[in-house]
């Protein structure tokens, strides 16, 4: 009878440390569910101390939601009272098709635990249209299914609303990620009627940076409706009932480029410059601007680098418009050059793969022969040469001519009387005394932030002064890189205080 109570205390103890020693477990709210609906993952530990993963995304799907909490029981076993300590952790998220959730490790009172692998099953369900019986859907269509890299696409989602649905607040809504393409959010929102629905419209240009196969993974919203199972002490429906809703996804294929070119889409280019002959020292300025169908975004026109001349490009100015469902694109970028002596700008040759003639095409900006008149040219213009030219005598005396060998009447200089000069003595005392009282005026000088808005202020003054020209051209110089400018600090401030 001894030993079977020892063994039933035994057993019982075993059970006990089973049942509330640290552990770890991973579950799901629902093991099936529809495309278009989410799945939540439940990671559920035991124990004083918890560490959960940090966990952004489950099989390459964003976390759209989470939520932790914390929940202590207490259990009498033999008399004694012992407490159990779990924390939940629920992560929600979209899935699209069938997966297998992988293994998570825990750390649980500085030991590690590992969930188990678990089967989410997603069965395929008919998109909701937006003529259809639901109170609200979310959509995403894109104009095409294949391009080819650095050739955009534009994605539109479309929330629907049915007519008479009341909404307790705006939407919550969530963008899709877009990887492996370069995003432009279109700023101009359309909202219409279609039917018996309210159609809100949000369009993305798309543009990828490298070929593959590529899956748009979807938007997603959490819709407020007002809570009718929740009354006040009046029978008026308070609360909010929120429900998640997630859009479709869409495959897109990019195709590599058929020629390595620098832009693809249907573009031509323009450029002017303001002169071709200029004085030492004054800027040239040509413009390139790059106009058409296609994406711009992440153009970069190659840089000018001339020996002997300072160079100096703004950032260039990208505009994006929606036109016919189309993406029109403008760039525009300007260019200084400085220099004392003649120079060349070098032409500029831009391939482009042309997607309506399917054929490559070149942009070009010609080269362009600036002249500048040095200083020695400018003096000796300044400066004529004299029929008869001589030598120059440095030790003939020439005698010095006397006031008084003209015409004209000696100055008669006429005495002051000594109180006259008393009396101004005495005012310019009392003048000297009143200056005391008078207020001091002290003016705030403009402080230079940094070099490159010193550069912004000086140059529309370029042609003011050498001192400026020079300025300008050591900035421009230090600014595209040159280390060896030195720029006087208090030089520079003086030239911005006078001249803004």
């Amino acid at each position: 009878m001894k030993k079977f109570k020892l063994i039933l205390f035994a057993i019982c103890y075993l059970l006990f440390t089973a049942l509330y020693a640290d552990s770890v477990e991973a579950s799901l709210v629902n093991k099936e569910v529809v495309v278009g609906n989410m799945a939540q993952l439940k990671l559920k530990a035991t124990g004083s101390s918890i560490e959960f993963p940090n966990i952004e995304e489950i099989n390459g799907l964003p976390i759209i939601g989470r939520h932790r909490g914390s929940n202590s029981s207490y259990t009498y076993i033999n008399g004694q009272m012992k407490s159990e300590q779990s924390t939940t952790l629920v992560l929600t998220f979209a899935p699209q098709k069938s997966m297998t959730i992988p293994s998570y490790e825990v750390t649980i009172d500085g030991k590690s635990y590992k969930t188990k692998a678990i089967e989410l099953k997603v069965v395929k369900a008919t998109v909701p249209q937006a003529n259809g019986k639901d109170k609200f859907a979310l959509l995403m269509r894109a104009n095409k299914k294949s391009v080819m890299v650095g050739e955009p696409l534009m994605v539109t989602v479309y929330f629907s609303l049915h007519h008479g649905v009341r909404l307790s607040d705006n939407p919550q809504y969530n963008k899709p990620e877009f990887k492996g393409f370069f995003v432009k959010d279109v700023e101009d929102q359309k909202t219409y009627n279609e039917g018996n629905r309210q159609v809100t419209e949000l369009r993305y240009i798309l543009t990828p940076k490298s070929e593959g196969n590529f899956t748009l993974e979807p938007a997603t919203a959490k819709i407020g409706l007002v809570d009718r199972n929740r009354r006040d002490m009046f029978g008026r429906f308070f609360g909010t009932s929120w429900i998640p809703i997630v859009s479709n996804t869409l495959n897109i294929t990019v195709e590599p480029k058929p020629n390595d070119s620098d832009l693809v889409g249907v573009f031509s280019i323009k450029n002017s410059i303001d002169s071709q002959s200029v004085k030492a020292n004054k800027p040239v300025n040509l413009t390139v601007t790059i106009d058409g169908e296609g994406s711009l975004e992440d153009f970069e026109f190659p840089a000018y680098e001339i020996d002997g001349v300072t160079i100096y490009s703004d950032e260039a100015q990208i505009t994006t418009n929606i036109v016919d469902n189309k993406l029109k694109s403008t760039f525009v970028k300007r260019f200084v050059f400085i220099s004392d002596r003649d120079f060349s700008i070098p032409k500029r040759e831009l391939s482009l793969y042309d997607t309506k003639s399917k054929t490559l095409k070149y942009l070009k900006v010609p080269s362009y022969d600036i002249t500048v008149e040095s200083t020695k040219t400018l003096n000796a213009v300044a400066t004529p040469k004299e029929k008869n030219v001589g030598v120059v005598q440095s030790n003939i005396k020439v005698e010095k001519e006397s006031m008084l060998d003209d015409d004209t009447k000696p100055i008669e200089v006429k005495s002051t009387d000594w109180y006259i000069v008393a009396l101004a003595f005495v005012l310019g005392l009392l003048v000297s005394y009143l200056f005391k009282f008078v207020p001091t005026i002290s003016w705030k000088k403009r402080v230079i932030v940094n070099e490159s808005e010193a550069l912004t202020l000086l140059y529309p003054h370029i042609n003011k002064s050498k001192d400026i020209e020079d300025m300008v051209r050591k900035l421009y110089a230090k600014k595209n890189g040159n280390k060896n400018i030195q720029i006087d600090k208090v030089k520079l401030r003086e030239l911005v205080e006078n001249n803004t």
